[in-house]
């Protein structure tokens, strides 16, 4: 790849504007103690610093933890059959495009989901951090391997490769293999409920998808209908993810999530009382 020397500066550039503080205030201490000279050299070393700090900061921050981990994951999942489609890389760029992400930021999202492509990642060093912030967040996790579930039904459904990577990272978030399975018809659910409601599909068809959103029987009661979707809302309500770790780019994801749990409520509802 060639060096491009205007975007490097332009790097360069805002990382000097992200840690100005720092670079400042050493730069002045440089200053007063050793003149000019002790003025570059304060300079860089408050670089340096402020560059540490914010790697110190990020490395326990639960959200920046959970925005590294989305992708590099992402990335696996996407690489599980062997090759990466174009499905696949569209989901991670519509996934950013929900988050409004900058340039800068996507350039970081997509350096992390090629670094999950890598085989030979460790990925436990990346989701053992994240299992321990989020230990009493299980919503949190639960929006974490919902995402990896749509990541890998991006180019339809789930093979046994990519399966194998959503147990393996259930295991090393301790989210509860057990539920994979539950979690996976629900996805399904939403995918299909979303899709056909854009392509004017039966309505018998749709209800049943919305059934599968809310996880819950068409012989449910309406008292257990109205358990579940509670339960749904509550589980991915955005102010409550973020206040427990969900960065607050992905707030619109949450937001879209309840909307289509709302969605198939009413869907349900409308046809029991028609």
């Amino acid at each position: 790849m060639a060096f491009d020397a205007q975007q490097k500066g332009a790097e360069l550039g805002a990382s000097v504007k992200k840690h100005s503080t720092s670079i400042l205030l050493c730069a002045v201490i440089g200053l007063f103690w050793g003149g000019f000279a002790g003025l570059i050299f304060g300079g860089f070393v408050g670089f340096l610093i402020g560059r540490g700090l914010k790697g110190a900061a990020a490395a326990v921050n639960p959200q920046e933890a959970f925005f590294k981990a989305t992708f590099i994951v992402m990335g696996r999942v996407a690489k599980a059959d062997g090759r990466v489609t174009e499905d696949e890389i569209q989901y991670a760029r519509n996934v950013m495009a929900q988050m409004r992400l900058d340039e800068p930021r996507k350039r970081q999202a997509m350096s992390f989901f090629s670094e999950g492509k890598d085989p030979g990642f460790d990925l436990a060093g990346v989701l053992k951090p994240l299992s321990i912030m989020l230990r009493s967040r299980p919503t949190v996790k639960l929006m974490f391997v919902e995402i990896q579930l749509q990541a890998a039904m991006a180019d339809g459904e789930v093979s046994e490769a990519e399966l194998s990577v959503i147990d393996a990272v259930c295991r090393l978030l301790d989210f509860g293999v057990d539920s994979v399975e539950e979690v996976i018809a629900r996805v399904k659910g939403e995918r299909d409920f979303y899709r056909h409601g854009h392509d004017g599909v039966d309505s018998g068809v749709m209800l049943k998808d919305a059934y599968a959103v809310l996880g819950v029987s068409s012989d449910a009661s309406d008292a257990e209908l109205k358990k579940a979707y509670r339960r749904q809302m509550s589980q991915h309500h955005p102010d409550k993810l973020v206040s427990k770790g969900l960065p607050e780019e992905m707030i619109e994801i949450a937001k879209e999530k309840c909307q289509e749990i709302q969605a198939a409520y009413e869907r349900i509802k409308h046809a029991r009382e028609s």
